[in-house]
């Protein structure tokens, strides 16, 4: 029995419909397609359209349970970053995240928040290798840092200027971004 072209094509995409329904092969799936999209740079938020970021009144602990008063953030430059273990966009973006930190952590602040448990973010976080510090809200966060899709991702300069403002992954380890925080920091 020969099977049509239409045929092989129906067998295929019903392939691919079983493969995303099954639970443990959903997230790797959808992980390898927001690779793809993460390839991207953000985009710098025009001078004219930026939000100046008034209140810094934001408490939160870090996952070795020491308090963060977000007030020590002021007249530094602040890369700010809500994700989740479980979000394939947040899992695609955060090599990238990762190695910016790794470079930038001495000059700047990185606060990469998540309302997950302490266990699930530690086991994540060895299981890739990852060095960057985990925080948790205590108390809400300012209204212009206000989210309710991740990730989502903030880079603030040192007047308070929202700079970036992206909702879902990018690729943060790329020339656009490496040059904005070089411009900020006056590194060269």
């Amino acid at each position: 029995m020969k099977i049509s072209k239409s045929q092989r094509n129906n067998i295929i995409f019903l392939g691919i419909i079983l493969i995303m329904i099954i639970p443990q092969t959903r997230q790797p799936i959808q992980v390898f397609l927001q690779k793809g999209l993460a390839m991207f740079s953000p985009s710098i938020v025009d001078e004219e359209d930026r939000i100046t970021l008034k209140d810094y009144n934001w408490q939160l602990v870090d996952e070795h349970g020491m308090r963060y008063d977000f007030n020590e953030a002021k007249g530094k430059v602040v890369f700010i970053n809500f994700w989740a273990t479980w979000c394939p966009p947040c899992i695609a973006e955060m090599p990238s995240m990762e190695k910016l930190y790794q470079d930038y952590k001495d000059d700047m602040v990185f606060l990469f928040v998540s309302n997950e448990q302490q266990e699930v973010i530690s086991k994540f976080k060895q299981k890739n290798d990852y060095d960057f510090l985990v925080h948790a809200s205590i108390t809400a966060n300012p209204v212009q840092l206000e989210t309710s899709a991740i990730p989502r991702t903030f880079v603030i300069d040192q007047q308070g200027h929202i700079l970036i403002d992206k909702t879902g992954a990018a690729d943060w380890n790329s020339k656009k971004v490496r040059g904005l925080l070089d411009e900020l920091l006056k590194l060269e």
